[in-house]
């Protein structure tokens, strides 16, 4: 989802303050929480041989006009039929991002049509979508080669082998919510993050990654959690979130440095907070900060809205009953007090949750609560009855 704000123009910062000054001002907005929207990210197979390597010309040749310039250079990159833009990841997974929409009925239909557009698209040249969060038979190669990956895939192969899995191996589905009124901000902060290890269990849908860690529900949150701990861990739950996500950014290291040539490796290890103090020969602005911020990937990350990323790609049509309970779980002040107390037993279980999913005790007990809330609040949502009972029962299926 396009977060709603003017570009400002590229500025220096006078000093820390000034820099995590912006950083609060761009990732946290207030307002009447009106509109949401989704990204979806499926891993692209061969259909005749899903373990084969992904030929990313039979990719280029199928997206067409709508491939992004990552993948074909000199692609316009025109919009899906609905208007929803389409983009390529590191391994050749495909992804698209919904405008936002004040209407789930509206969003539920504008995305059907986008997943039949693009399957079509794909089959015309023998691919097919995944339908699991994570890649089980193919070890992680890069398709996209591009300064920003290559910079990325440096950074985080000193770490193991998560980083690189997490780049080309893993899809998820991430939903977007406006932040809403300020003085609900740290009320809803803290629910979406307790309620991560409980969404986390009960949408859990990538048994491994190549083959490894079968012994987790959830391999893609795994290797997110494993791929760079200082931008990729949960963010704090405090007073003032905004302050502390704006410390964190600039106090994590860059790992990308944009610059005319096609390597884009900082020379040496330097946080932003460093790079304002002249650790890099370049002074940055504020568009190398924004670009920064894109860097980071907690399982909740604010981008102006809450862009919530802890939940695997789902199988086919298993989209739709996750986003909607998590639009009715923060359609009001007083569902969202519900959540807080439905998820307070199973708040940080985190890795857990991704290793054992419901078979956690704790996760299971708030799962079930959380669901029973969820289906409470979905006639807030402007869906159907018909499309209420059908959720409600998938709902109640994952229990």
């Amino acid at each position: 989802m396009t977060a709603l704000r003017n570009q400002p123009a590229p500025a220096r910062f006078a000093d820390r303050a000034e820099a995590e000054a912006y950083v609060a001002s761009v990732c946290f907005k207030h307002g009447p929480p009106r509109l949401f929207g989704v990204e979806l990210e499926w891993t692209v197979h061969h259909a005749e041989d899903p373990a084969q390597v992904l030929d990313k010309h039979r990719l280029a040749a199928a997206l067409g006009e709508h491939a992004p310039p990552t993948l074909v250079p000199d692609s316009p990159q025109r919009p899906l039929p609905s208007g929803t833009p389409l983009t390529v990841e590191p391994g050749g997974q495909v992804e698209i991002s919904t405008p936002p929409c004040t209407s789930l009925p509206d969003l539920f239909s504008t995305v059907a049509q986008d997943i039949s557009h693009l399957a079509a698209m794909l089959a015309d040249h023998g691919l097919v979508l995944g339908d699991k969060g994570a890649d089980l038979h193919r070890h992680p190669t890069r398709v996209l080669q591009v300064p920003r990956y290559a910079a990325m895939e440096h950074a985080f192969g000193g770490l193991g082998a998560d980083g690189i899995s997490m780049m080309c191996n893993t899809a998820g589905l991430q939903v977007c919510l406006d932040f809403g009124e300020q003085k609900h901000l740290q009320d809803r902060w803290a629910a979406v993050h307790q309620l991560g290890p409980v969404m986390i269990a009960l949408f859990a849908n990538s048994p491994s990654i190549g083959g490894m860690h079968q012994d987790w529900a959830s391999a893609r949150m795994r290797a997110l959690y494993g791929c760079d701990p200082v931008r990729t861990r949960p963010s704090a739950v405090c007073a003032d979130p905004a302050q502390a996500y704006a410390r964190r950014v600039v106090d994590t290291p860059v790992i990308v440095v944009r610059g005319p040539g096609s390597n884009w490796i900082p020379a040496r290890r330097f946080t932003f907070a460093e790079w304002l103090d002249g650790a890099h020969d370049r002074v940055p602005t504020s568009d190398d900060l924004d670009y920064h911020m894109s860097l980071m990937f907690p399982p909740v990350r604010p981008r102006g809205y809450i862009e919530i990323r802890y939940l695997d790609t789902p199988a086919p049509g298993g989209w739709i009953a996750p986003s909607a309970l998590l639009v009715a779980l923060f359609s009001d002040p007083s569902v969202v007090d519900g959540v807080l107390a439905a998820t307070e037993r199973a708040a940080g279980r985190w890795l857990s949750a991704a290793r054992y999913g419901l078979a956690d005790e704790r996760v299971a007990r708030a799962a079930k609560d959380v669901v029973a809330l969820g289906i409470e609040a979905l006639p807030r949502t402007g869906l159907s009855h018909d499309q209420i009972g059908i959720i409600s029962r998938e709902l109640e299926g994952k229990l």
